[in-house]
């Protein structure tokens, strides 16, 4: 009633796009402890309820307590506030930066008025933890005889990392890449999550006592079978990274890439790394993204910092409304239209967001040397069909030819790669995930647990740590027949 919400404001888009700096500025201390103030202390806490209802995340799928810390916040009791957010997350800096915020979706304040800034007030916490030098390695006090392998050190894979540590196990992490963060590292730009950030986590990770071996597949470089033997656990936290592709006329020509390719190397440029992906540079391009999630968001930002001549997004859905829908109640996600980052650097530098909606390419054509040259479309409308699943019909007189030397395809990813499951002979849903009841994440094999986007599909970073947690704790109940993992 006596303030009104405010964030971080984001830096100028014109003049962030010339680097690849953190995306916004930070508020005062005392503008913090006002936003704390806006907090309600709800009798019941909708923001921290993290439960999936028809694919939509309604609160914290961590269960932060969130109404506690912004009390503590308010009260100027920082390290309070840090206690009680480690309490249930394990790496708020990464979620502080890159969630979505469906807490702030669900926050009871916003059926009314604008949400608690949930968001910002969590980043501000553990980056006033790490520079007043609270957030320190708390190695276990006791270690077991126990084991445990994890595959991926995406966040799923780092949460059950961490978590199994904490119960006495010796846990040793395996990843493909040269560093470790996954996702984290590879997938998320840097203005959106600096990588000193993640290296500063896993160096505490190591000071822990966790063993990191990159450069390492599991299921190539070695047999997947080799860990079972091994050790006493294995949890399965790969990720969900085969990319949906585009099988239309033309997709063999030269400048059709995948998204992920495009944001993996443009990491390791950033980084100096050797390139395990070939750099594909947007500068002087014509662009064109497929796909309206944030990844292709991230393709629209990082396209902008490289140079591009023009850039346009692709989405086959149409446009969100300004307002929820009837069949979209609070404290649902709200499906409303907003400009995100990438949008808003586009629109500066050439006028307008970029996003072209209800359109769907049909072919690619090419320049007579091997590269495309443009993209031919279609505009769509939803329709149900017989069985009452909704499908897309072309709309007649509607043709478009566009130009575009570079195109990334950013729509989504089917499921996991296969070689581990395959060689562990892993049972796998009717989307090709590891089969795995969410809470208890055992699969079909003895010892063998499953968590994050390889058993539940691509989903948020939340989902990933609620579940590379909870797989820590049915591992250690596994391994020990009792737990006091939460």
């Amino acid at each position: 009633m006596e303030f009104e919400r405010k964030i971080a404001p984001n830096r100028d888009p014109n003049q962030r796009v010339k680097d690849w700096d953190q995306l916004h500025d930070h508020l005062s201390e005392e503008e913090l402890q006002e936003q704390g103030a806006r907090c309600m202390d709800c009798g019941i806490p909708f923001c921290q309820t993290g439960e999936d209802k028809k694919g939509r995340t309604m609160g914290c799928p961590v269960h932060n307590l969130i109404p506690e810390w912004n009390d503590l916040v308010y009260k100027g009791k920082w390290k309070e506030a840090l206690d009680r957010l480690h309490k249930t997350n394990n790496f708020p800096e990464f979620t502080g930066r890159a969630c979505p915020a469906p807490c702030e979706g669900s926050c009871v304040l916003g059926l009314i008025d604008t949400p608690v800034a949930i968001k910002s007030l969590e980043q501000a916490i553990i980056d006033k933890g790490f520079e007043e030098g609270w957030v320190e390695p708390h190695p276990p006090e006791n270690r077991t005889d126990k084991k445990v392998a994890v595959v991926g050190s995406g966040p799923a894979g780092l949460a059950a990392a961490a978590q199994i540590n904490k119960a006495g196990h010796h846990v040793t992490v395996y990843e493909r890449d040269k560093r470790i963060g996954g996702l984290l590292m590879y997938g998320i730009p840097n203005m959106k999550l600096e990588k000193t950030v993640v290296e500063r986590r896993v160096d505490l990770l190591k000071e822990e006592g966790i063993t990191f071996i990159t450069e390492t597949e599991v299921g190539t470089d070695l047999p997947a079978p080799e860990l079972t033997d091994e050790y006493d656990a294995v949890i399965l936290a790969g990720g969900a990274t085969k990319a949906r592709d585009l099988n239309i006329e033309g997709r063999d020509l030269d400048g059709i890439h995948f998204a992920m390719d495009f944001l993996h190397a443009n990491v390791e440029k950033l980084l100096k790394d050797d390139h395990k992906k070939e750099f594909i540079s947007a500068k002087d391009k014509d662009v064109i993204v497929i796909g309206g999630g944030d990844t292709g968001t991230d393709c629209v930002s990082t396209s902008m910092r490289h140079g591009c001549n023009s850039i346009t997004q692709f989405e086959i859905l149409p446009k969100p409304p300004d307002h929820r829908d009837e069949d979209n109640p609070w404290p649902e996600w709200p499906n409303i239209y907003k400009l995100d980052y990438g949008q808003e650097e586009a629109k500066a530098k050439f006028g307008d967001d970029p996003r072209e909606y209800l359109i769907m390419t049909k072919k690619f054509v090419g320049d007579g040397k091997g590269g495309v040259k443009e993209l031919h479309t279609v505009q769509i409308e939803w329709t149900t069909n017989e069985e009452g699943r909704k499908v897309p019909r072309e709309i007649p007189g509607t043709d478009k030819v566009w130009k575009a030397d570079l195109v990334l395809l950013a729509m989504g990813f089917l499921g996991p790669e296969n070689p581990v499951l395959e060689q562990l002979d892993i049972e796998r849903d009717e989307r090709s995930n590891a089969k795995a009841e969410h809470g208890d994440y055992h699969t079909n094999v003895e010892g063998v647990f499953a968590a994050g986007d390889m058993r539940r599909g691509q989903s948020l970073i939340v989902w990933a740590i609620n579940e590379g947690r909870g797989a820590a704790r049915e591992c250690d109940r596994y391994l020990t027949g009792t737990t006091e993992l939460p």
